[in-house]
């Protein structure tokens, strides 16, 4: 008798069963109809997110110049997002110098895109993208997420399930179709994420990767390099930095969404394995780019930077490999390295990030250690944008 099997319907079978077994997980960590919500912020944290001491914060209150917030039984103030932005627009209206509080555009700065890449999954790419929106948006960023990975990690983060949500439309693909687009605006998202509107992904967006083809040999217009920078023009106004999760591949998508990027952050684990895979990347993604170049697309770039993830610097390797693209590549390696940390991969167990996690949830000094290793990530990326615009 013989054992084998159709493989077309094992995987389906797998399929099924995973997909249960993630609702059974998700229902036994939210409510069944449960939507995700942002916690509250502790004045210290406010005052740090505000670039402003504590004491200044309570100062205030005091003058009734912030607004009521939450307060727990011992008197401790507690912050939403929304309060953050009330006080952020109330600090900015009396600052002598415009911008001091309020770091978005400002008449004549153009968009930021930044893409976040890499040719292998693991990189921490995903990652690295939902908490710099996140660390943006909660210093007073207004912030798009366009997630173009089919997988759609980045929109599940945001508490949506791709595959029962977006499953026939609704996703970035609807509005870059060849055939009846969809206006790009009809597509976004409001998330639970004060500040932080997404744009999902889906499976639907890897039709893309295949009907490009039969588009290029058709002439079809805008060419697919320029697709995902032409939808944005429409909605671009609405936001100050606009962020793209790219998958793990050089694909028309990652190309479409570097046409549109201003500036890119390509992510890199620390070892020669990922440093040789690295190597075929940049020189695939030098020799396609120089095609689509020639073929019309902008790809003037205001920065680009390697950012160090997953990096454990007690590791002697990875100082070498770390070490080792330093020399090789300078200022373009990111000062500040993203810490591999157990409270990035436990919050990751809930769908959640460590900036929505609270910290008593975790020992105090792991939770210190990665919240202080993000903000750096983030706060250098951050200023990166400040540069771009000219500050």
């Amino acid at each position: 008798m013989s054992d084998t099997f159709q493989i077309s319907t094992r995987i389906r079978e797998n399929a099924e069963q995973l997909s249960a077994a993630l609702q059974d997980h998700m229902e036994k960590v939210f409510a069944p109809n449960a939507t995700k919500e942002l916690r509250h912020f502790s004045a210290s944290e406010a005052a740090e997110l505000l670039n402003i001491s504590a004491s200044f914060l309570r100062k205030l209150h005091f003058e009734g110049r912030a607004p009521e917030v939450d307060t727990s039984a011992g008197g401790r103030r507690h912050y939403s997002a929304q309060d953050l932005l009330d006080i952020r627009t109330t600090l900015e209206a009396g600052a002598k110098k415009p911008g001091t509080y309020a770091k978005g555009r400002r008449p004549g700065d153009k968009v930021q895109v930044l893409s976040f890449l890499n040719f292998k999954g693991g990189s921490g790419k995903t990652t690295s993208t939902i908490h710099t929106a996140q660390r943006l948006a909660l210093k007073g960023y207004r912030v798009l997420c366009v997630d173009i990975d089919p997988q759609a990690s980045l929109t599940t983060l945001f508490g949506f399930r791709p595959e029962v949500d977006f499953l026939e439309t609704g996703t970035v693909y609807d509005a870059i179709r060849y055939e009846d687009p969809l206006p790009f605006r009809s597509i976004i998202q409001p998330t639970f994420f004060t500040g932080i509107d997404l744009a999902p992904a889906g499976l639907l967006l890897q039709e893309f990767e295949h009907e490009t083809p039969r588009a290029l040999m058709a002439n079809a217009q805008p060419p697919f390099f320029a697709r995902l920078a032409t939808v944005l023009q429409d909605v671009e106004a609405d936001y100050d930095v606009i962020v793209f999760d790219c998958p793990p591949q050089l694909g028309y998508l990652t190309l479409s969404a570097l046409c549109a990027s201003t500036g890119l952050l390509i992510t890199i684990v620390p070892n020669m394995l990922d440093v040789a895979s690295m190597s075929q990347f940049l020189q695939m993604s030098a020799d396609l780019l120089d095609v689509v170049s020639h073929a019309g697309a902008k790809m003037e770039f205001d920065f680009l930077r390697f950012l160090i993830n997953r990096y454990e610097p007690n590791d002697g390797p990875q100082q070498q490999v770390v070490a080792f693209l330093r020399q090789l590549f300078g200022d373009e390696v990111m000062v500040a390295p993203m810490l591999k940390s157990t409270a990035i991969s436990d919050a990751g167990l809930t769908h959640q990030t460590v900036y929505e996690v609270d910290r008593t949830q975790f020992h105090r000094n792991t939770y210190d250690r990665a919240v202080d290793s993000l903000n750096l990530v983030n706060d250098e990326i951050e200023m990166l944008i400040q540069k771009a615009w000219g500050r």
